[in-house]
C-alpha cells in the first residue's frame, strides 16, 4: 500500500510541475523539503515552487522509465528515473534522463517528499 502512495505521489508532482500548479505542489512537498539540483544548488519548498511559477523551471512531459521504493517504518527512500521535457534557468527546451532520488516521510498516514536530489542517468 505505501509503495503504491508514494508511486502515486510521484506521478502527481510531475503533474503538479507540468501544469505549473501552486496547491498540487503544496500537497506532495513537505514544508522541510529541499531540491538539490545537478550543479549542488539547493532550494527550499517555497523557492522551488516560486521558479515553478515564475517561469525559471518549465516543465513540459515526463515519462517514467523505473522506480525504486523501499519504505522503513515512516520514512521511505524512492528513486525515480523519467524522461523530461524541460527548459530550465534560461536554457533551452530539451528532454534529459532526470533521475530523482527522494526522502520521503509518512506523518499521520501521509506520505510528502522531504528531499530530491536531482542527477541524470
Amino acid at each position: 500500500m505505501d509503495k503504491e502512495e508514494i508511486l502515486k505521489l510521484y506521478h502527481n508532482m510531475y503533474a503538479a510541475m507540468i501544469r505549473k500548479d501552486r496547491d498540487g505542489l503544496e500537497r506532495v512537498l513537505d514544508d522541510s523539503f529541499v531540491l538539490v539540483h545537478m550543479s549542488g544548488m539547493q532550494q527550499s519548498k517555497t523557492e522551488y515552487i516560486e521558479s515553478i511559477m515564475n517561469g525559471t523551471l518549465n516543465y513540459f512531459s515526463e515519462q517514467t522509465s523505473d522506480t525504486d521504493i523501499t519504505v522503513t517504518g515512516n520514512t521511505a527512500i524512492m528513486t525515480g528515473r523519467s524522461r523530461v521535457n524541460a527548459a530550465v534557468f534560461g536554457g533551452g527546451r530539451h528532454t534529459w534522463p532526470l533521475q530523482l532520488k527522494f526522502e520521503l516521510i509518512k506523518i499521520n498516514g501521509v506520505w510528502w517528499f522531504a528531499k530530491a536530489e536531482a542527477s541524470t542517468y
